[in-house]
């Protein structure tokens, strides 16, 4: 499945919530600060900046699959200490095993995460940490179900009729079975709702939950669609987010 691109700048602009559950994710892991550690998708490097102060003698290798992002990221990070790599992880090839992995708010974008597991358990090196954070099951099931309902009626349906599913929202169950045939063994998984207001709804929306519906649009109905979405939201908009968490580790030979 081909990777698409982001508005990086308007996402290193209003990720905020991302960047809050990025960052206790980084907290997760057990480093003594001289590991090589994988970001699997690390947007414009936020997160991967957090990752960073926990490795003083370390260093990141930022994967993320749009071109945009990956430009940020290497702008934003030293890269004496941070190879930046713009690849689908679903194709991610690193030349070594890494000591660690982390993700945050990047795999419910993937819909195959069987063959997503595999390729993250072929980066690691035996006993290697996997800490990582995406949506799970029943995440921003309010805001989705208004924004389909919105997409299906005219003048949005001829549009939107054929997008076909764009979000992968497991369960802790579908998850732990993945990651043990993946050759990874689950300390645990659980799912945390997170209820948030974003800083900027509209950006928000537009940034980060909406942009495959409003890239499918013609440009004169871009903003139409969103003048229809926000008010069937309610003010203050409040999204529903459920996250996805696991710690684990590579267990075995790859």
């Amino acid at each position: 499945m081909p990777t698409r691109d982001w508005n990086a700048t308007s996402y290193d602009a209003i990720s905020a919530p991302q960047q809050a559950w990025g960052a206790s994710v980084v907290e997760r892991l057990q480093l003594s600060g001289h590991e090589t550690v994988l970001d699997a998708g690390c947007g414009t490097g936020r997160v991967t900046e957090l990752l960073l102060a926990r490795l003083p003698r370390g260093r990141v290798v930022a994967v993320d699959g749009s071109q945009s992002m990956a430009e940020t990221a290497r702008l934003r990070l030293d890269p004496r200490r941070v190879e930046v790599v713009c690849s689908d992880l679903l194709e991610l090839e690193l030349p070594a095993r890494l000591d660690a992995a982390i993700s945050t708010a990047t795999f419910h974008w993937i819909l195959d995460h069987d063959t997503l597991f595999a390729r993250i358990r072929a980066t690691l090196r035996d006993g290697a940490q996997f800490v990582a954070q995406c949506g799970g099951v029943g995440n921003i099931n309010r805001v989705r179900t208004i924004g389909a309902e919105l997409a299906a009626r005219a003048p949005y349906g001829e549009h939107l009729a054929a997008i076909g599913e764009l979000w992968n929202y497991a369960t802790v169950e579908e998850t732990t079975e993945r990651l043990e045939r993946a050759g990874f063994e689950v300390a645990a998984c659980w799912l945390e709702p997170k209820p948030t207001t974003p800083p900027n709804p509209r950006e928000f929306l537009t940034t980060v939950i909406f942009s495959p519906y409003l890239e499918r649009l013609p440009e004169e109905l871009r903003d139409r669609y969103l003048d229809d979405l926000l008010p069937a939201l309610g003010d203050p908009l409040v999204l529903d987010y459920v996250r996805l968490n696991w710690d684990a580790a590579a267990a075995g030979a790859a």
